[in-house]
């Protein structure tokens, strides 16, 4: 099964400001969708997304023409970086879905509890 673009750009949307996730983040709490479709929706992503706060889950930014961009935007936020270049996931990992993005996807809390506590950081 095959997910629209719409509902990972209203996950990805849930990422705050100075907090980052990775595409197997966001995609692991889409039923059906893989990190690849993530980053392929990327590609579209609707102007005001905050596309730069979604990484690879090395840490790295994602190998693109507006990696440079993605780094000084998530700088401005607050967003700090290791010496190898890769984001400090400790400091700014996210740590999931609000409430409102639960009930409004009628997801069951237990399990977005679940796959949150098992993301690599």
């Amino acid at each position: 099964m095959s997910i629209d673009n719409a509902a990972i750009y209203a996950l990805i949307d849930e990422v705050p400001k100075g907090e980052v996730a990775s595409y197997g983040m966001i995609a692991s709490l889409l039923s059906g969708v893989g990190p690849r479709q993530v980053a392929r929706a990327m590609r579209f992503a609707p102007k005001g997304l905050p596309w730069f706060r979604i990484i690879t889950s090395s840490g790295a930014l994602a190998d693109h023409a507006g990696a440079e961009k993605q780094r000084r935007r998530l700088k401005r936020e607050g967003v700090t970086f290791r010496r190898n270049g890769s984001v400090d996931w400790a400091a700014h990992s996210w740590r999931g879905p609000s409430p409102v993005w639960i009930a409004k996807t009628g997801a069951d809390p237990t399990d977005i509890m679940e796959i949150v506590s098992g993301w690599k950081r």
